[in-house]
């Protein structure tokens, strides 16, 4: 008899040995994503494509603008931004979430120990006898339990692969936090010094307009120009002067957006006028399938569809029995010097092997319901890799025709410098009225207001095209399972 229990406990083990390596569910496998052999823009006058691993951009990506200023700057965002620091939050408490899902995978053990005092009343019968006294009795109890719910069907592991995966969504979301606001740091940085460019043009353009005052005014005493040149020269004057003064909304609103995304109150930073002179930098371009890799946004979707994935076998597991081993023992005793002694001891060994036989298609439903959020996911994945390499072309196309259109705004601008000169010899001369200088003038400065800002925007072109690359970063960056359980 005890050898057919024995063999039986034998053969238990062996099938729990065995069903621990079993997991139910499908298991994960990157779904296609859309590909692209090359991008349909073509690179910008003077750029190469770069080749795998050649020259590609990594780390401070801003420093190609060769900026000290806005080097310091962003060197902020990763230190004081909020948000980014919110992102970061997440992440860490996602890492947390990875070693509670594996605390799953092992025995939970609890010891409790007691002492209780108990009075008995009087008339207490106990053998045949009658006490006719109370009782009190001090009752020494040490005992400890330990359950373990065994992972047969995987439900345990695939919950710590969706942590996994989750933590390394999150890790994925605050790189993408950090780019996207040091990007828009270097965006304002541009837009600001691009108004300083506005406001040094408007400054010349009241000076010459004063200029011009003057000689209508002196024309005017002279008997050779009428009050109505006067008048005309006065209101473009005044225009102007209001146009330099509107200036200096979107000059300190850019401040303020920039203090604020390095973590500071605004009166906290002041960033003195430079006017934007160089040209965007050559941009390290790779063929479109190393974008994959590159964009951290698309390593958060692609990992945020692994985690569903493993939701999947979690909900396919709970069709299946739970297996749970328990055991509890100690001693107890009377008198505390006969607490440890071999008569005081209890124990107790027990299994469960509970199952749900009907609850009206619950189960059946959350599959369903996994397998439609992980169809979600994987519809946000490629999504995300479309929006991905219309965003790359997007800019290169506009980085390529922002270049065209300044070398021609460049010739306007010298055409139209030419044209006033013009202008302004024939009225000194006689020839022309004032209107005509006023249309020279006025064309002069719209050109020349648009090479200032057409550089402005070649430069927010490229960091929106830096930004769509992936800024340097890779998928290879993710932390593994290891360094989730063990970093700090």
């Amino acid at each position: 008899m005890r050898t057919t229990a024995t063999r039986m406990r034998a053969m238990l083990a062996g099938a729990l040995l065995m069903l621990s390596g079993c997991m139910v569910g499908p298991n994960y496998k990157r779904p296609a994503a859309p590909q692209s052999p090359a991008y349909k823009e073509p690179l910008p006058e003077g750029w190469k494509e770069a080749q795998p691993n050649d020259g590609v951009m990594r780390g401070k990506w801003w420093e190609v603008y060769n900026d000290p200023a806005l080097n310091t700057l962003e060197e902020q965002v990763s230190i004081s931004n909020e948000n980014v620091l919110v992102a970061e939050a997440q992440y860490r408490a996602a890492r947390y979430a990875v070693r509670i899902a594996r605390a799953g995978l092992y025995p939970t053990v609890s010891v409790g120990p007691s002492i209780s005092t108990s009075r008995s009343s009087g008339g207490f019968v106990s053998g045949g006898l009658v006490s006719a006294s109370p009782s009190i009795v001090t009752t020494y109890n040490g005992s400890g339990s330990a359950s373990w719910t065994a992972d047969i069907w995987g439900s345990v592991r695939r919950g710590v692969r969706a942590s996994e995966a989750t933590a390394q969504a999150d890790f994925a979301l605050l790189e993408n936090a950090r780019l996207s606001y040091q990007s828009e740091l270097a965006e304002d940085y541009f837009e600001l010094h691009g108004s300083d460019g506005d406001i040094e043009l408007l400054q010349r353009t009241v000076k010459s307009y004063e200029d011009y005052l003057k000689l209508t005014q002196d024309r005017y005493k002279a008997g050779v120009a009428s009050g109505g040149d006067v008048a005309q020269a006065q209101t473009q004057l005044d225009t102007t002067r209001a146009q330099l003064i509107d200036l200096g909304v979107a000059r300190a609103q850019f401040e303020h957006a920039i203090a604020i995304l390095t973590g500071k109150p605004p009166s906290a930073l002041t960033i003195p006028a430079a006017i934007l002179k160089t040209p965007p930098p050559a941009v390290p371009v790779e063929v479109p399938s190393v974008l994959l890799e590159r964009r951290p946004d698309i390593a958060a979707a692609e990992r945020t569809m692994a985690s569903t994935n493993e939701q999947i076998g979690i909900a396919v597991a709970a069709y299946y029995p739970t297996l749970t081993l328990s055991a509890t023992g100690g001693f107890e005793a009377t008198n505390i010097v006969k607490w440890f002694s071999l008569p005081s001891r209890f124990w107790s060994l027990g299994a469960q092997l509970p199952e749900v036989v009907f609850e009206g298609g619950k189960r059946r439903a959350q599959v369903k319901m996994t397998e439609a959020q992980y169809d979600a996911t994987v519809a946000t994945y490629r999504q995300t890799v479309l929006t991905a390499f219309q965003q790359v072309e997007d800019n290169l196309a506009a980085l390529r025709i922002l270049a065209q259109e300044a070398i021609a705004v460049d010739q306007a601008v010298k055409a139209a410098e030419d044209s006033l000169k013009i202008a302004t010899y024939q009225y000194k001369a006689g020839t022309v009225n004032y209107l005509t200088v006023i249309t020279a003038q006025a064309a002069a400065l719209a050109n020349e207001k648009t090479a200032v800002d057409l550089l402005t925007r070649r430069l927010t072109s490229s960091v929106l095209l830096i930004q769509a690359l992936g800024g340097g970063w890779n998928a290879s960056a993710l932390p593994s399972a290891n360094e989730l359980m063990h970093g700090q």
